[in-house]
């Protein structure tokens, strides 16, 4: 993910830095501290990112490339094409709705809470999408499958 992209996130509170730190298995220190080293500081009264470093800024920086690990879910979509208007949601023939929600991109919606127990394999997969996405991938896998089954329109 860019750097530009990542701090727009942040600002708009699309994604917090704690999805981030679980994203590349570091702390919300070190994510704060790779931001400050970057050239950004968190403005409190106006809760947007200032930088404050030397020019050019780093927004066109993949902020991946500042760890040693690479991140657990990618959350680079610009290789997806074309809009779902309806969802908000980029798409390409080869992404679907599911594919989509693994990598991350779309906010959480209201709904209604409901616990269900999971094996091991499906809930692992599961906890591998940030915690604002699990319901809504939730959702769609099993809003795909209904469809296929036709019990959905």
């Amino acid at each position: 993910m860019l750097i530009g992209e990542m701090l727009t996130k942040i600002m708009k509170e699309e994604m917090t830095i704690k999805e981030l730190a679980t994203m590349y298995s570091v702390t919300t220190q070190t994510i704060q501290r790779k931001i400050k080293k970057l050239g950004y500081e968190w403005d409190n009264k106006k809760s947007i990112y200032k930088y404050t470093g030397k020019s050019p800024q780093p927004l066109d920086v993949d902020f991946s490339t500042l760890f040693r690990k690479t991140p657990t879910i990618s959350k680079d979509l610009s290789h997806l094409k074309g809009k779902n208007k309806k969802k908000g949601i980029g798409r390409s023939s080869t992404s679907d709705v599911v594919d989509v929600l693994l990598a991350g991109t779309k906010p959480p919606s209201k709904r209604v809470y409901q616990g269900f127990y999971f094996d091991k394999d499906v809930l692992s997969i599961i906890n591998s999408v940030p915690k604002n996405y699990k319901s809504e991938l939730i959702n769609e896998a099993l809003r795909k499958v209904f469809k296929e089954k036709g019990l959905l329109k």
